[in-house]
């Protein structure tokens, strides 16, 4: 039986992915900190399936634990602090987390057991004020966030540990991805939250900050399917992930109140206050290297994607247990 340790277990793509590893046969180990807040809540239905160890990308010393007590073939390392507006009120957590977290796990690697498969998540946002559309594997990175600066860190360090010490260590450049288990702080869970509860007479309007930010958006089940078999190969390689298809928030906006039967311009208002600081350009991804060389594809598409995010969040909401809407 395969074994992996996913940090991050608890998120939105730890629970995808251990959801995909556990129907592959595999034991699977999730890394969860020592926290009163800690929330299960996304992988409720998976709990008595996993095994956890605590430790924390902040303790090196802890990580070396967690590796020697879960022995895993593969590590998935999907914490961070990962929400943008954070990284500006919270720059140097996040840098902790985001950036010098990934330098920690790989060392963690390297002292337990260099053998070990590693898969980094990084980001879309490293790319920021955009070289060139689409992106690829080779486009330049131009960041504008602490986020985004950190991610690529977390992206080069991977890669100078890979030619450094031989480690099969890859990144997966993936680009916007959400479902029903998104948190609500990010704007396609704030947009079908907010639908769900207006055609539920739970409220009256929905506040967002700029409608033009565009951004090319999958279904989360689809890219940690990516996530696997990155570590499947021959030879460590870094993908992007992405749908190749880019989408405005204004249209994300129209297809859930749409979907919904309901009037979005009777309900939707905009609020200067919730634009970044710096907002990031046009971002569309290359995934050709991912489909050629991985076999991927995506199976959701953008208003499929936007519809099951709305019936969920009016089922979970409404108290009827769908598939989609448990984790939630």
């Amino acid at each position: 039986m395969p074994r992996a340790l996913i940090s991050g277990v608890t998120g939105q793509d730890g629970s995808y992915l251990a959801e995909l590893l556990l129907e592959k046969g595999y034991e699977v180990w999730g890394m969860v900190r020592r926290s009163s807040t800690e929330s299960y809540e996304r992988i409720e239905h998976l709990r008595d399936r996993l095994r956890f160890v605590q430790a924390d990308l902040l303790d090196q010393p802890s990580l070396v634990g967690a590796l020697a007590a879960a022995q895993p073939e593969e590590v998935y390392n999907l914490a961070a602090q990962s929400f943008v507006p954070t990284s500006w009120t919270q720059p140097v957590l996040t840098a902790e987390y985001t950036a010098v977290g990934v330098t920690r796990m790989l060392e963690a690697i390297r002292q337990v057991d260099p053998a070990i498969r590693f898969y980094q998540a990084s980001s879309s946002e490293m790319f920021g004020r955009v070289r060139e559309t689409p992106q690829h594997e080779l486009t330049p990175f131009h960041p504008r966030s602490p986020y985004g600066v950190a991610k690529a860190y977390g992206h080069y360090i991977t890669v100078n540990y890979r030619e450094s010490y031989g480690l099969f260590a890859c990144s997966g450049i993936l680009f916007n991805h959400e479902s029903p288990r998104r948190g609500l702080e990010f704007v396609t869970r704030k947009v079908s939250n907010g639908v769900a509860r207006i055609k539920l007479g739970l409220a009256d309007e929905l506040v967002l900050g700029n409608l033009d930010a565009r951004r090319d958006w999958g279904f989360a089940g689809d890219y940690v399917d990516a996530m696997w078999r990155m570590l499947q190969q021959d030879e460590p390689e870094d993908y992007v992930v992405a749908t190749g298809e880019t989408n405005s928030v204004e249209r994300l906006v129209d297809v859930a109140f749409a979907h919904a039967g309901l009037d979005r311009d009777a309900h939707v208002r905009t609020d200067p206050s919730l634009i970044r600081p710096a907002e990031v350009d046009l971002l569309i991804g290359d995934a050709s290297r991912a489909r050629e060389r991985l076999g991927w594809s995506t199976s959701v598409d953008f208003e499929g994607l936007v519809k099951m995010m709305v019936d969920a969040d009016i089922a979970r909401m409404s108290g009827v247990a769908s598939p989609a809407a448990r984790a939630g």
